[in-house]
């Protein structure tokens, strides 16, 4: 019996070893595709500091340093309120940065909306991204005045 534990074992760390060797990790310096809340970014329509439209004033907050990159918003306030909230640059370093940041920037947003401030809750799974967006939209807050 000792024996045909002992061949099992020798057996299954073989097949282990072998498992663990042909594993091929996706490769992260592959040029991958812009988180979709950066196209206004990409196609250069990114508002400048303070500047006033006819759908209201847009201020740009502070790129706020992440662990994993930076993270920058713009406001458009309109009639004193926060009317529209566009990302303008996000972390986008690798597939996982733009998978996070797709599902997580719409979120933000949204709750950056409906909070009418920067207190928002973080979005589970994305919390460094999270942190810097509430950072960023509370420099563009203050410079609204609101």
């Amino acid at each position: 019996m000792p024996i045909r534990r002992a061949l099992l074992a020798v057996l299954a760390t073989a097949v282990g070893l072998v498992l663990l060797l042909s594993f091929k990790p996706h490769d992260v310096s592959q040029a991958a595709q812009p988180p979709a809340a950066l196209a206004q970014k990409q196609s250069g329509t990114a508002p400048a500091q303070g500047t006033t439209g006819t759908t209201g004033t847009t201020v740009t907050g502070d790129p706020a340093d992440t662990r994993w990159g930076p993270v920058q918003v713009a406001i458009t306030v309109s009639g004193g309120k926060i009317a529209e909230v566009q990302v303008l640059q996000a972390p986008d370093g690798n597939r996982r940065d733009i998978e996070i940041n797709d599902a997580a920037l719409p979120i933000l947003t949204q709750e950056a909306l409906s909070a009418q401030s920067a207190q928002i809750d973080t979005v589970s799974g994305a919390t460094y991204t999270s942190e810097g967006y509430a950072r960023s939209l509370q420099s563009a807050i203050d410079r609204a005045g609101l």
